[in-house]
């Protein structure tokens, strides 16, 4: 098992997920994993409001910026723009199915034309400070993935990229919506397995349905690195709060409590710039799965904080903590 490289473990970008609250949430559990952003499009930066599309907290380190675009000169002049915030990776997407993707060409479609992928990378590596890498499927809709994967990492490694995230599950751009492609096509962990067997040299990826920090072992065993996405972003504490014994060092942080207690500052900071409490909390509602007084932090989050102010987090925090205490007496009781 390799040690000490960040993408040993990573959180998936996921679109409307990973902002820069989740990532600074994430971050508190975890100082070792790659933490993603949501892609951002190539058009958006070169044209929009790049302050709000790019900037991040330095404590995000290490972070990466995923890319949407199948236009290379786009992809190279977004690259060459957001060069200057310190991203520690740039990463183009060839993995999103959702309808809003398609229309504009661009993630999972470009499984057809790895032709077409290699040439933005070629032009987002002549830009980019750090390494540029991809994320992809192991293909798209008729398309017979044992068959294309092995020629799509063949073709897109020529351009010098060594290092690919791998979902592990066909898209369907047709008759699936986003979320069953997340769900609906069958996992095929063995064929990305045999293309970390079949491309020795490069630095695979796995991710996919990936539920337990068990699963991510074994996954290490043969893969560099494992990707989580879902279970990260609704069970953050069991995903993350022990993720950095990968790297043989202690958690941070002992209990999801001491995570909420610790969120305050930033919270405070947060709300006293103007910003809203849900922008935040909504990214914590999971914080708690499994435990005592979870689902009354996650009524109170989800009714309060899209009107209400820390005295709403502190109303959430404080049903926890007495429902943990509550049950740490009845376990002594239970014991004695």
């Amino acid at each position: 098992m390799k040690k000490y490289q960040a993408h040993m473990l990573s959180v998936a970008p996921m679109m409307d997920w990973t902002d820069r609250h989740c990532r600074y949430f994430h971050r508190l559990m975890t100082r070792r994993a790659l933490l993603y952003t949501e892609m951002v499009t190539a058009p958006a930066i070169i044209h929009g409001d790049r302050a709000r599309l790019l900037d991040f907290a330095s404590v995000e380190h290490p972070v990466a910026l995923q890319l949407g675009g199948s236009e290379p000169a786009e992809l190279r002049e977004a690259t060459r723009l957001a060069a200057d915030w310190g991203y520690d990776e740039i990463n183009l997407n060839v993995g999103c199915p959702s309808d809003r993707v398609q229309s504009g060409c661009f993630g999972a479609v470009l499984m057809k034309t790895p032709g077409l992928v290699a040439d933005c990378v070629a032009e987002m590596m002549a830009e980019s400070p750090v390494e540029v890498t991809v994320k992809c499927r192991i293909g798209v809709d008729d398309q017979v993935p044992a068959e294309i994967l092995p020629d799509f990492i063949e073709t897109i490694s020529r351009t010098g990229v060594r290092r690919i995230a791998i979902h592990a599950r066909k898209a369907w751009l047709q008759g699936l919506s986003p979320r069953e492609n997340r769900e609906v096509p069958p996992l095929d962990y063995p064929l990305v397995h045999a293309m970390k067997s079949a491309f020795p040299d490069l630095d695979l990826s796995i991710n996919g349905g990936i539920d337990s920090l068990d699963e991510v072992r074994g996954h290490l065993e043969v893969m560099d690195g494992v990707m989580i996405g879902r279970a990260a972003y609704h069970r953050p504490w069991d995903m993350l709060g022990q993720a950095d014994m990968f790297w043989d060092e202690a958690p941070q942080f002992s209990s999801a409590i001491q995570v909420a207690e610790a969120m305050r500052p930033y919270i405070h900071d947060h709300l006293a710039g103007g910003g809203r409490l849900h922008q935040v909390t909504r990214h914590m509602l999971g914080l708690f799965h499994g435990q005592p007084g979870a689902r009354g932090w996650k009524r109170t989050l989800s009714e309060g904080a899209a009107r209400g102010g820390i005295e709403v987090y502190e109303t959430a925090l404080a049903q926890v903590t007495r429902a943990a205490i509550t049950e740490y007496q009845r376990e002594e009781t239970l014991q004695g």
